[in-house]
């Protein structure tokens, strides 16, 4: 991974032989194309011949490779950029850094940047043993460079690998490292081991809140959990069995979970009722399809904050009070100000922008920044100073400010194209096995192959593993039953079966189990049916689907990715309501007028007759509910 480190130590009397054996597997690797293609597809295959209890100790540690779908050699050819700084393989050269005692830099032949760093002291007798070693590694001296263990906390830093000594263990910090391996280290229990492993456990976390995902409320990225994961590997390390039955009783998981694959039901009896959704024709393509120009349209407002946030505590009759100060106020830029910006940067900076947010069809002209400052109205919350530099050295924090108003600017505006453009172009698709909503369900429903959902379950609750494992056996109680094992919600109008409700602390569902809020909303609407359905709603179909989020589910306001929860339809002889719900509370939501989430009620009316012209459709109403 570009942003982590990969350590390795070694407590070997003669650890310049550890040391080589790792130089040369990486040397190996940029040199030979066909031995490390095949390697990668040993280690993906659990073929490696490394076994323990009678498993490649490799065998299924690769779901996310195995999710993206890539080949042994699309893997190696992400390898050698991402890992090595170089685009094609070739050799390893192996640098002393003169300017750092002990250090000698790894880095590959035509790469700019150093990729490694090994640190163990005696440089000069590691250099004579491989100078003596046939695999043809290439040593330098660079007088050049600066210390490359400084830079390695740095969090762009270009440095991936640590090979290094027992002087590690002491007094290093780091946020980087992701694996660890122990060569002959930790042959006898010490307080140094349980240093060294802290070396790796360390998180950040969201916000710096030091706690990993699972810990917290939310959505989060699908394989989040593997950065934060620290993998270690040892070779003759025999305290690493000791360290796992200590990581064991204190409840910490050693072993990966073990995954359950769920298969749905989906009620082909109501795919049959006719039921739409407003989506994109099938191939068609914003980015592919139009090429947009960055000008200024004086209708955008755009507003930044760059105001200083000062909290302070103060003690009272009722307890402790905090309050929150804004240093700075509502600025514009005055019109002598842009002479101070340097705009062929601001140029530079904004075609990085409009890169790194995949904005392929979005062209920007050198004098358009300059043009969008001067003619868009853009508010500042800052300082005076910020926007009227009273020297050149307070350039660079109006230089900042208008970077931010030009980012916001370009978001703005690509966003407003691109609904235009879906509101041009959606139409009304039938809902059927195929849908995106129901890929995840893709092959399930005539030929069972595939799961749906994948239930993981750490080895620590062999009870649950067990109740489930007893559940996926008995059809009736999955599908047509509640709770016994997994908790879950049978609502018969819902488009499949099971809809299962999520449980943070015992099991992890892909895709997540319903939330506490979008489950009350589930089992209040089922209540709700179930009392109504001969009475109010005596002649009309209740349905209800999961919408899922980018790419399968039914979204507006793309860019900023609005999935409601939910889509519910309702039908009678003469209509089809589709409702899109999002179950959750308005507490740290902004004001109304700002809630472009709140208010999307108030466009779907028009935005149902627009896809309905287009789609011979004038049967069909849109809402939404908050």
């Amino acid at each position: 991974m570009g942003s982590t480190v990969n350590a390795v130590y070694t407590e070997n009397k003669k650890p310049r032989s550890d040391v080589l054996t790792v130089v040369r597997f990486l040397h190996h690797v940029l040199q030979d194309r066909a031995w490390a293609v095949k390697t990668i597809r040993q280690v993906l295959d659990g073929k490696t011949g490394l076994v323990t209890d009678g498993q490649d100790i490799f065998l299924g540690r690769f779901k996310y490779l195995d999710d993206v779908k890539l080949s042994p050699q699309q893997i190696h050819a992400d390898i050698l950029p991402r890992l090595f700084h170089v685009s094609a393989g070739g050799g390893l050269h192996l640098c002393d850094i003169r300017s750092g005692a002990g250090e000698l830099g790894l880095k590959a032949t035509g790469a700019e940047d150093y990729f490694g760093l090994i640190y163990i002291g005696d440089t000069a007798a590691f250099k004579k043993l491989v100078e003596r070693d046939p695999a043809g590694i290439i040593l330098e001296d660079d007088v050049i460079a600066h210390s490359l263990f400084e830079r390695i906390n740095r969090p762009d830093s270009g440095l991936h690998i640590l090979i290094g000594a027992k002087k590690f263990m002491e007094g290093w910090n780091s946020w980087r490292v992701a694996s660890m391996g122990l060569l002959n280290i930790g042959r006898k229990e010490g307080s140094q081991i349980i240093q060294l492993f802290g070396r790796g456990v360390r998180l950040r976390g969201k916000d710096l809140m030091l706690k990993r995902s699972a810990a917290l409320p939310g959505d989060h990225p699908k394989h989040l959990r593997l950065l934060e994961t620290l993998n270690l590997f040892a070779v003759r390390a025999n305290y690493m069995a000791q360290f796992r039955d200590y990581l064991e009783r204190e409840g910490v998981e050693v072993e990966p979970a073990i995954e359950l694959p769920l298969f749905v039901w989906a009620n082909e009896q109501f795919l049959q009722k006719g039921l739409v959704v407003p989506r994109l024709p099938e191939g068609r393509d914003f980015a592919a399809e139009t090429t947009l120009q960055l000008k200024p349209d004086p209708k955008i407002r755009v507003q930044v904050d760059m105001s200083v946030r000062v909290q302070a505590m103060e003690s009272t009759r009722l307890g402790l009070h905090t309050t929150e100060v804004r240093a700075g106020q509502a600025q514009t830029i005055p019109p002598e100000s842009p002479a101070w910006v340097d705009w062929s940067q601001a140029y530079l900076d904004l075609l990085a922008y409009k890169a790194r947010k995949g904005l392929t069809n979005l062209v920007i002209r050198p004098e358009t920044p300059r043009h969008i400052i001067e003619q868009v109205p853009c508010t500042i919350i800052a300082d005076e100073a910020v926007v009227r530099p009273q020297s050149f050295a307070n350039r660079a924090l109006l230089q900042e400010a208008v970077m931010h108003v030009l980012r916001r600017y370009v978001d703005i505006f690509y966003r407003a194209q691109r609904e235009q453009w879906d509101a041009q172009t959606t139409v009304y698709r039938s809902m059927d096995a195929d849908d995106p909503n129901l890929g995840f369900n893709r092959g399930v429903v005539r030929e069972k192959t595939s799961p749906a959902y994948v239930v993981k379950v750490p080895r620590s609750e062999p009870q649950l593993v067990e109740a489930i494992q007893k559940l996926l056996t008995e059809a009736q109680r999955l599908y047509q039953e509640e709770n016994a094992g997994l908790p879950r919600i049978h609502f018969d109008r819902h488009l499949y079966q099971p809809l299962l409700v999520e449980q943070v602390e015992k099991a992890q569902m892909i895709p997540p189990g319903l939330k506490p809020s979008e489950a009350q909303f589930v089992r209040d609407l089922k209540d709700y049916w179930n009392a109504e359905k001969d009475k109010s709603l005596a002649g009309k179909e209740v349905f209800l689907l999961r919408n899922l989020s980018r790419g399968q589910g039914v979204g507006f306001f793309e860019e900023r990715g609005f999935y409601p929860d939910f889509i519910l339809w309702i039908l009678d002889d003469t209509s089809q309501r589709i409702v899109f719900v999002e179950p959750h509370g308005m507490v740290y939501a902004k004001a109304y007028m700002h809630d472009e989430k709140a208010r999307l009620h108030e466009r779907l009316p028009d935005l149902a007759g627009e896809i309905g012209k287009r789609s011979n459709r004038n049967d069909i109403r849109l809402d939404a509910f908050i």
